[in-house]
């Protein structure tokens, strides 16, 4: 039984007992007691209805997200299966004075002479030497699988 309907059958038992709401002191105070249930039954009602509703849309909601991140997530999870790093901006490499690994822009590479920020001394970097071990010609001297291309 709803909280309205427990008002509702308390109301029929007032009216029930004859009890004078205009005269009496103890009337007027159940009937004004009795009013005000009813509201706070209605309000509960609205309460409750509005509580629904808001579980419906959160659950659109967290579908509508669901789908979201799988699409962002599922974009991300392609680009780390791909370990080409043929499409970077930039390389490793090792410094053939000092050891030190550098991490190269691809513009730099353009240029054919870098300088070790380490020890200073420039060397130029000749990429048709290096290959992946699996034997690419990318050039790019990274240990990659190139069968998914």
């Amino acid at each position: 039984m709803t909280i309205s309907e427990k008002v509702a059958y308390l109301k029929g038992l007032a009216e029930g007992l004859a009890i004078d709401t205009e005269k009496s002191k103890e009337g007027k105070l159940i009937s004004v007691m009795i009013g005000i249930l009813e509201e706070i039954g209605l309000s509960i009602e609205d309460l409750e209805e509005n509580t629904v509703a808001l579980g419906e849309e959160i659950d659109a909601l967290s579908d509508d997200l669901s789908e979201v991140e799988e699409a962002v997530f599922e974009e991300d999870d392609e680009d780390e299966d791909d370990d080409c790093c043929c499409e970077d901006d930039f390389f490793e490499t090792e410094c053939p004075n000092c050891g030190e690994t550098l991490v190269i822009d691809a513009s730099v590479l353009e240029e054919g002479v870098i300088q070790c920020p380490s020890c200073k001394e420039k060397f130029a970097l000749d990429l048709s030497d290096e290959c992946c071990d699996d034997g690419c010609d990318c050039g790019c001297g990274c240990e990659h699988d190139h069968d998914e291309e």
